[in-house]
């Protein structure tokens, strides 16, 4: 049964959401759209890395979406239809059905009928786009009541974290005097408190990361325990100083209470956008104490002298399964990004993508930035924002070799001052002592995570 805006307006749960899938019935909004025969695929960006993944048959107008909406169907779903009825060539032939488009065929039924019992009288879709009817003024009066009481409930907030602060350093200057050595042993028990407190205070996103140090240092070798619990301990209260001094710095309040939604970041005109060529450096994924998943992103500019980094950061429940990876490593694409305004901002929106573009093209002067340290970035940023912890460097010319213990080593050649760093896991053992024209990963003062690297073989993912 062939689709139409009639169709459309009739599958649709409500008005609010033929309204939403019109703004997303837009070729901007999708990375990919494709269709073969009777089914239409693509892929919708979503706030995070990674986008929701939306599928329509049109012999039964049968749809499903990655998305967690509750409605159905959802506005990908109708916004992907809407998109085959208004503008039908901007789905891309396709011979190859991608394998989850494949999995959800063979897990439905088809009924050979819309399905639906959904009352459309208070649907209209001719409506869409309409102006809206403006809504009564608000009595002046109640709007004030209103902001009073939003100012009120930020000052208590203000004053929730803070005492919570208060708490923090008297917990960090007890760990301090009862010894590190202690610490370390008890490090999940005494951790798992303050964090508990710390939520209690409104300061949730300094309750994670003070949740995840345990585990941080049961990753390290037993001599190396005591030095990172010091750092970590430091920056942590540093950053509660900080922000004690600036409570309505946008960063600060990220990293101590909690983060911005993406409609906020797009909308703050303080907020970096770049547009560039970036290639996708490789992904690191972490399952933390509270259920969450991390899916981190990175990203690099290519075809400029100077190297900019963009992370795409996503958070979903551990219970939910791993996600289908959104990128693959090498690829690369256009795109206009905005990034979270900070003192060395990198975690970044993808605003709106293009197509990929070729994958052969040169990475950025590995010297230009750094000055012929390769560090110097890390240290940068260590000044701007003593609190942060993992920092992008593009490595110049050098290789990868094994010291006499069997630890692992990123080695540069004469040009880089033979400067060699530590690795925080093993690359695949064919790489040892291959010549790297470049190489780019994630420094913490302590250990290089590699993420690629360019050689003579071409790209290495490692």
């Amino acid at each position: 049964m062939a689709i139409d805006l009639g169709a459309i307006e009739a599958l649709a749960p409500d008005q609010a959401s033929l309204s939403a899938a019109s703004k997303l019935a837009k070729r901007n909004h999708w990375i990919r759209l494709e269709r073969s025969s009777s089914l239409l695929w693509g892929e919708c960006q979503g706030s995070g890395a990674n986008p929701y993944r939306v599928m329509v048959d049109e012999d039964d107008q049968g749809y499903k979406c990655t998305c967690p909406s509750r409605k159905f169907p959802c506005k990908h779903s109708l916004a992907l239809m809407w998109i085959s009825v208004t503008a039908p060539l901007e789905f891309a032939p396709s011979n190859e059905i991608p394998e989850w488009v494949h999995e959800w065929l063979s897990r439905r039924r088809k009924s050979g009928a819309v399905g639906t019992a959904v009352d459309s009288s208070a649907k209209n879709i001719g409506l869409v786009g309409e102006q809206e009817t403006p809504a009564k003024s608000e009595d002046p009066q109640a709007a004030e009541r209103r902001e009073a009481a939003q100012r009120q409930r930020a000052a208590n907030a203000r004053l929730s974290i803070a005492a919570g602060l208060d708490e923090l350093d008297q917990w960090i200057a007890d760990q301090l005097r009862l010894g590190l050595s202690g610490f370390v042993d008890a490090a999940g028990e005494r951790c798992r408190r303050i964090a508990a407190r710390l939520v209690d205070a409104k300061a949730a996103s300094l309750a994670s990361q003070i949740d995840e140090l345990p585990a941080q240092l049961l990753a390290l070798r037993s001599e190396e325990r005591p030095e990172t619990a010091i750092r970590e301990l430091g920056k942590i209260a540093l950053l509660a100083r900080a922000w004690r001094a600036a409570p309505d710095d946008p960063e600060l309040g990220r990293l101590v209470a909690n983060s911005e939604t993406r409609e906020q970041i797009f909308a703050d005109p303080d907020a970096p956008r770049i547009t560039a060529s970036w290639e996708v450096l490789g992904e690191r994924i972490e399952t933390r104490k509270d259920g969450l998943v991390s899916h981190g992103t990175w990203l690099m500019t290519v075809g400029e002298d100077e190297p900019r980094f963009a992370l795409l950061q996503d958070y979903y429940p551990a219970s939910a399964g791993r996600r289908s990876q959104a990128f693959s490593a090498g690829e690369r694409f256009d795109a206009s990004l905005v990034f979270y305004p900070a003192r060395y901002p990198l975690r970044a929106l993808i605003a709106e993508r293009s197509g990929a573009i070729a994958a052969d093209g040169p990475w950025p002067n590995p010297m230009h930035q750094t000055l012929s340290d390769p560090l110097a970035a890390h240290i940068l940023r260590q000044r701007a924002a003593p609190w942060s912890s993992r920092t992008p460097i593009l490595l110049p010319a050098g290789s990868l070799a094994r010291d006499d213990r069997g630890a692992l080593w990123w080695q540069g050649d004469n040009t880089a001052n033979d400067i060699a760093l530590p690795l925080a896991s093993d690359p695949p053992e064919p790489v040892l002592g291959i010549a790297l024209r470049a190489s780019a990963g994630l420094w913490d003062g302590v250990r290089l995570d590699l993420l690629a690297a360019q050689s003579q073989f071409g790209r290495l993912g490692l």
